[in-house]
């Protein structure tokens, strides 16, 4: 049995499919953990671009950040449980490859952001972010709602 079927009959997925309230629960954590993602960074992006300038970059960005990083973990944790009921169906469609594709450039670009000089440089000047926290922040405002799409694409294909 290779490693997808192995997990579709692993203990996990029949627990959530022996109870649908599990798998309602853990559906509806994942589009909670949707929400906190997009509603924490979303607005970040925006303030990075240089909307919202009356708040100040430091007295927001950490929460916000902060915010966006316990989103993506249970997103990412509820979404492997989501996973498990459909591995085969799941891995063959075009649209869940697509929103894995941009989940993971997103978390890389939110990772080289806040590993680079620009994020600390942004949070101390507070007034206009360097060029390559604009660019991060442009890109994680096409890839996070891209991901949402491709997210709501899966069950259509």
């Amino acid at each position: 049995m290779n490693g997808l079927l192995w997990l579709e009959h692993s203990g996990i997925a029949a627990a959530m499919t022996s109870w649908p309230m599990l798998y309602i629960v853990i559906s509806a954590a994942h589009i909670l953990a949707i929400g906190l993602i997009v509603g924490a960074i979303l607005p970040l992006d925006l303030r990075l671009l240089g909307f919202f300038r009356q708040t100040p970059l430091d007295a927001i960005a950490p929460l916000l950040s902060r915010v966006a990083q316990v989103g993506v973990v249970c997103a990412v944790v509820t979404g492997a449980l989501l996973f498990t009921v459909h591995a085969t169906e799941y891995a063959a469609n075009p649209a869940f490859l697509i929103k894995l594709g941009l989940v993971l450039s997103a978390i890389l670009n939110a990772l080289m952001l806040h590993l680079g000089r620009g994020w600390q440089q942004a949070l101390a000047q507070g007034e206009r972010p360097p060029a390559s926290v604009r660019i991060a922040a442009a890109l994680s405002l096409i890839l996070w709602p891209g991901a949402v799409l491709a997210g709501r694409w899966i069950g259509f294909l």
